[in-house]
């Protein structure tokens, strides 16, 4: 990976390892706007002031927009989301491998 390559992912890994970033994400993979409230209940335990700072975060970054709706994922932040979506298949195996060594 050249350094250019490095330093970009350095640079989104910063930004998803915001407290709640992924969360806020992972709470609009479906691709349907939601109200700021409906946005907070789906990302549970987070408060008004974390949600926005994560939202002016990630709406600087591109990943989100606001629209008459609420809050979606923009075209990168699916697309962001899509590679993601791997993860949730990889956890489910490694939680299970976690849970046979208890």
């Amino acid at each position: 990976m050249s350094s250019k390559e490095n330093a970009a992912t350095s640079q989104l890994l910063a930004l998803l390892e915001s407290r709640y970033a992924m969360r806020v994400m992972w709470a609009l993979k479906d691709g349907h706007a939601q109200t700021f409230r409906l946005l907070q209940d789906s990302v549970g335990g987070i408060t008004p002031n974390t949600l926005n700072t994560r939202i002016k975060e990630l709406r600087s970054a591109g990943l989100v927009n606001h629209g008459g709706e609420g809050y979606s994922a923009t075209t990168s932040g699916l697309d962001l989301l899509k590679r993601l979506a791997e993860v949730q298949g990889f956890a489910v195996k490694w939680a299970a491998s976690q849970a046979k060594k208890k």
